[in-house]
């Protein structure tokens, strides 16, 4: 794979060391944004207050940096360190900028197999890179984890993962970086793999250990009849995040293939993949070292409605004595583990309309009253969507409020299961298992919501609507403020207490990526990607119409905003 480098600037500022030590203390130094979720605590939270509830009103743009070539959005989370900014766009092109001119430093665009890209369905979007050992790393669609040297912008190593020529699939999500490993998963949820899960050496690029999401163990390969993991899917598309004090990273996993499964209630037993198909659609908690699996939970087992675990958002929270971790499931539910163990300490749900299960067991994580699918037309909508009660999108949390912000999505599909057969040869196929359609859920229109709320026990204490679900990350700062980036392109200030908006600002086209608030010169600034596109967001415009039937899905711009002088 070549590629190629713009020649890098002279530098404004000294880079410090990006070390273990100072990601790991990232939340006590808001002027960097260090990792996609801010710190391993995953809070999407700045600590910065110069921009507050009483000047956001002040906000204007400071810069705007077009990456150009922006297929499907900008879905990237900026990175900040020392005053640069480094971000991906779409197939995988990294910028480095100064941060308070948005001047560019370098850039680099790998060479890709364009044929290759032009058959994925998720592509060529991607999510955001890692910062270590002097180094930005990024994966590409077509299955390679490249390290570049942080001044220049040079490839210092190139490894080949995932042989995507065989297998469709290759990397979207943001690696993780955690002392010496650098941390990546593959998609795969809905082709015939079995969704890998890498640790790679940080200074040599070589491959340390893999974790297979579907059957990567000989107790979860039981779990899979009729052989069925063969053609798993799996994956584990978004990023985790990494407790320190037990060495521990927990990350989410995706659905199995195919998504949609004609077995019924039978599913136990029959149908194209009989059991509870582990580790798809869990979180699984590994040895960053050595891969090796430490402890588990299973939040929708035998997965039949692709609301798969890969939802990255691990929040670290400690609540009397207890250290909690708090992870949103695609179906709409928020569970509460221990942080030892994954042992369920609560489930509380957020999304409004949900009707796949009745319930779930909020002391013991036990889906209650599952509806699983037969074959041919369902008698009514499935709710939430294939979009899921929420999305790959994170929310924030403020240690100011102890609020939680989160968005959530409320609509439905009807859908009809038809029997699939896997496809390997020559390369593997989408095996989605039913044809669908978004519709309205049965208590209104469809949209979306921001939720404030208490992450371990799910009290709401304001909620904002949207006609339609924005799909970008929620920014919360010490300022008193969340920040939404909507779907039409708006980019919204609230007042984190009450949910009160205070300003606005029209990007000109949707978000769909992430947030950042940082500090470069002794000004802070806020960070968004604008730039629409991607499966959820290819379903706007029958649902909602305008703007969507027009919006581009091809621009995007960085905007980064200021207080006026």
């Amino acid at each position: 794979m070549a590629a190629i480098a713009v020649a890098p600037l002279a530098w404004a500022i000294a880079p410090s060391e990006i070390n273990p030590a100072r990601i790991e203390a990232a939340e006590q130094n808001p002027s960097d944004w260090l990792t996609y979720h801010g710190g391993y605590k995953s809070y999407h939270y700045s600590g910065l207050d110069q921009i507050n509830a009483n000047n956001v009103k002040n906000l204007e743009v400071a810069w705007i940096h077009m990456p150009g070539r922006s297929t499907r959005g900008l879905q990237t989370m900026p990175l900040v360190a020392d005053g640069v900014l480094y971000y991906s766009g779409s197939y995988s092109r990294v910028y480095a900028l100064d941060g308070a001119t948005g001047k560019m430093i370098w850039s680099y665009f790998p060479q890709l197999d364009e044929e290759l890209v032009s058959m994925q369905t998720h592509s060529p979007y991607n999510r955001g890179v890692a910062l270590g050992d002097g180094k930005v790393f990024v994966g590409t669609v077509d299955g390679h984890l490249i390290g570049l040297d942080t001044k220049t912008g040079k490839e210092v190593w190139n490894t080949h993962l995932v042989d995507s020529k065989k297998l469709t699939v290759g990397f979207t999500g943001a690696p993780l970086v955690v002392r010496d490993t650098v941390i990546i998963g593959s998609q795969g949820g809905e082709w015939t793999s079995r969704g890998p899960l890498f640790g790679v050496d940080i200074k040599t690029g070589k491959k340390k250990w893999e974790f297979l999401t579907v059957a990567g163990t000989e107790e979860a390969k039981a779990t899979w009849g009729n052989e069925s993991w063969r053609t798993g899917g799996g994956g584990a598309w978004m990023p985790g995040t990494y407790d320190p004090e037990t060495n521990t990273i927990w990350w989410g996993t995706a659905n199995p293939a195919p998504l949609y499964d004609w077995s019924g209630a039978d599913w136990q037993k029959s149908g194209p993949r009989p059991g509870t198909n582990l580790y798809t659609t869990s979180v699984i908690a590994l040895d960053p070292d050595t891969g090796k699996l430490k402890f588990y939970h299973q939040e929708l087992p035998h997965d039949a409605w692709d609301f798969d675990s890969a939802v990255g958002e691990f929040l670290m929270i400690d609540r009397d004595g207890r250290k909690l971790v708090v992870h949103p499931n695609k179906g709409g539910f928020v569970f509460v583990y221990d942080r030892a163990d994954a042992k369920v300490q609560n489930v509380w749900r957020i999304a409004k309309n949900i009707n796949f299960v009745k319930d779930i067991d909020p002391k013991t994580g036990e889906l209650i009253g599952r509806r699983d699918l037969s074959l041919g037309k369902a008698g009514e909508p499935l709710c939430p969507a294939i979009a899921g009660g929420v999305s790959w999108n994170s929310g924030a949390y403020s240690p100011k409020t102890g609020l939680w912000y989160k968005i959530a999505q409320e609509w439905c599909m009807d859908v009809d299961v038809v029997k699939t057969t896997p496809i390997t040869e020559p390369m593997a196929q989408l095996n989605i298992g039913a044809n669908f359609k978004l519709v309205p859920p049965p208590d209104g229109s469809a949209r979306g919501h921001l939720d404030a709320r208490d992450p371990v026990t799910g009290a709401k204490k304001w909620e904002v609507n949207f006609d339609e679900p924005p799909l970008a990350s929620v920014l919360a700062t010490a300022g008193n403020l969340v920040f939404v980036p909507d779907s039409r392109g708006v980019l919204r200030a609230y007042n984190a207490e009450t949910g009160q908006e205070l300003w606005s600002h029209y990007n000109g086209v949707g978000h769909n990526g992430g947030i950042i608030s940082y500090s470069a010169g002794g000004k802070q600034y806020i960070a968004v990607p604008a730039g629409w596109g991607g499966m959820v967001a290819d379903e706007f415009p029958a649902l909602f119409g305008e703007p969507y039937t027009s919006m581009p899905k091809d621009a995007g711009a960085l905007v980064v905003f200021t207080l006026k002088q």
